[in-house]
């Protein structure tokens, strides 16, 4: 069980990495981000920064 994990937000203007408490949401699941819109959940993978343990949810706009 993961005590955190990442959000992976693909933006128009690049990429931003997010800190959340907690086990991922799963591929295929929306997700509502704080007034940003709601995001769909491509896939959970490893955290793309290194040495880290943490599990990433890579997001897409919907």
């Amino acid at each position: 069980m993961a005590d955190k994990h990442l959000l992976f937000v693909s933006r128009p203007t690049g990429y931003e990495l997010a800190e959340r408490e907690g086990e991922p949401p799963a591929p295929g699941e929306e997700i509502e981000l704080d007034g940003e819109g709601r995001f769909v959940v491509v896939k959970v993978a490893s955290s793309p920064l290194p040495q880290d343990v943490r599990p990433c949810a890579y997001l897409q706009q919907k």
